[in-house]
């Protein structure tokens, strides 16, 4: 049987460009309970950037959430994970999946799976600078370097560092040749793959993304291994996690109906704006709400009329309630 790891039941994937503050917020007030990443912010950004406060600040009401670094020094990645720690992040999450480019031109994400020892000491690094769990979001493997054998080579080492969490993405990705797009959908889900790694490894936690999108998958996964993540399908239909704390995490609380979200939501823009936040980048997180239900579409475009406007704010919302 897996062991049980109630936080990581459940979680979102961290997503370039999507899983921002704002869409987290979004998904707290749908759930509580699960676990919720931030985009993947590399070393350089916090150790060079002039404004590491823009990619590290969060609200309180994200909590759990983990940062995810990306980078492929042990030492810039220790450094980052206690500057996150500080912050009040609850778990550092290492980014040794990503497939782009730009990713790769920096020696890091997917392609570190070719070389395991150095990603065992980036765990055993960060490990010796923090108290709070320090995971590794990863591939089944890499063109070259894609059979189970490897995979659990690569599992070994991090396993030996110390790694507490091992979050996998049940494809290879290939470095050559696909788009990060295509690197998604192309090549072939082995969800036994990651099926047979918890059974070589009972006592690490493991997580399985990849393709999953209803709640019939995702119980059919915990059946095998502790948690299951979400990704794309999360960001489509952000309301598919409206029992989530009931069916995963046993609350007894009433799910939130999408009218509550919307109007739990207006404080929140008031408060971005009085920021100088600007009220799009809120509500296009929230297109997909209404997700297969009649008058999505109907939904979609009062939003889209006028998020963009010149002294667009919460009212939208507003006024879209009073319909």
């Amino acid at each position: 049987m897996p062991s049980l790891v109630p936080s990581h039941r459940i979680s979102v994937a961290p997503m370039m460009d999507w899983t921002d503050r704002h869409f987290r917020f979004l998904m707290r007030l749908i759930s509580k309970q699960t676990l919720l990443y931030t985009e993947m912010v590399t070393t350089g950004a916090i150790l060079r950037g002039k404004d590491n406060h823009r990619y590290l600040d969060f609200s309180k009401e994200e909590h759990p959430v983990v940062l995810q670094l990306g980078g492929d020094s042990p030492v810039s990645l220790a450094e980052c994970a206690k500057i996150g720690e500080d912050y009040g992040y609850d778990e550092i999450n290492l980014n040794v999946g990503c497939p782009s480019d730009r990713v790769q031109s920096g020696s890091f994400g997917a392609c570190l799976m070719k070389d395991p020892d150095l990603v065992a000491e980036m765990v055993f690094a960060c490990k010796g600078k923090v108290k709070v769990p320090v995971t590794v979001k990863h591939r089944i493997g890499v063109n070259g370097k894609e059979s189970y054998e490897d995979l659990h080579h690569f599992v070994s080492k991090i396993n030996a560092a110390g790694v507490d969490h091992s979050i996998v993405h049940a494809r290879i990705a290939i470095l050559e040749g696909l788009s990060p797009k295509e690197n998604r959908t192309v090549p072939p889900l082995r969800y036994e793959d990651v099926y047979r790694l918890k059974t070589d490894f009972p006592d690490l936690p493991i997580t399985i993304n990849g393709g999953i999108k209803t709640h019939s998958e995702i119980k059919e996964h915990l059946m095998k291994v502790d948690g299951v993540m979400i990704g794309r399908a999360a960001y489509d239909n952000p309301y598919m996690f409206y029992e989530v704390d009931q069916l995963y995490y046993g609350s007894k609380e009433n799910p939130p109906s999408r009218e509550d979200v919307l109007r739990e939501l207006i404080p929140y823009i008031r408060s971005s704006l009085a920021r100088d936040g600007k009220v799009h980048h809120i509500l296009r997180h929230i297109l997909g709400l209404y997700f297969g239900e009649r008058g999505a579409r109907e939904y979609r475009k009062f939003l889209t009329d006028r998020m963009h406007l010149s002294g667009a704010n919460e009212s939208i919302l507003e006024d879209y309630l009073k319909r």
